[in-house]
């Protein structure tokens, strides 16, 4: 598995070409913009390793206490932390709810401190216009996350699978299967060792 440097550098040196990529198919330069800052974010900040104490978790600064229910509730390199889409949805899940309770916090005691006309209503009706009116930003900025994350998750596994390569040679780059071993007895026949 590569260490966080490694991962930064791969990140680092993978954005411009992200965002030539991202340029050249949508000739858009808000969208290569947010795709850009995505996969930056989510190389560098948002990726899997949030669910160890990691380069990226220390990044969150004295903010890193909000992933600590995260990291208890995942098992590190887990589908639901590593997997493809899965975990990067997760990531924005969980830190979208925070959010909503902080702001629905911080309205709460503006509406009561300021004496601020409000409605919850409003509030309904204000993030899903938001969410409508500006879903193509909402792809491109998760299409970033979901880049910089799998990054990071394919580095792993491509370290993994050259360390079984350099140990086992090519069958260590096989799945995995149930293989009967053979013992050797003292009389030099081979028996098929039992299973447990």
């Amino acid at each position: 598995m590569p260490s966080g440097r490694t991962h930064d550098r791969i990140t680092m040196y993978a954005l411009p070409f992200v965002a030539g990529v991202t340029f050249w198919q949508t000739r858009s330069s808000n969208a290569t913009l947010l795709v850009a800052g995505g996969f930056l974010f989510g190389g560098l900040m948002f990726g899997p390793d949030l669910d160890i104490y990691s380069v990226q978790f220390q990044r969150w600064g004295f903010l890193r206490w909000i992933w600590l229910p995260y990291q208890k509730s995942l098992r590190h390199r887990s589908f639901f932390s590593h997997g493809p889409i899965i975990g990067t949805t997760l990531r924005v899940l969980y830190l979208s709810g925070l959010l909503a309770i902080l702001a629905i916090v911080i309205l709460a005691v503006a509406e009561k401190l300021w004496n601020i006309a409000f409605t919850w209503q409003d509030l309904g009706v204000t993030v899903g216009r938001s969410l409508t009116s500006y879903s193509t930003e909402y792809i491109a900025l998760f299409l970033g996350f979901e880049l910089g994350a799998m990054s990071h998750s394919l580095s792993d596994w491509g370290g993994s699978a050259y360390k079984r390569f350099q140990k086992q040679g090519v069958r260590g780059l096989l799945p995995s299967g149930k293989i009967k071993k053979r013992k050797v007895t003292s009389r030099g026949r081979r028996r098929i060792k039992p299973k447990k």
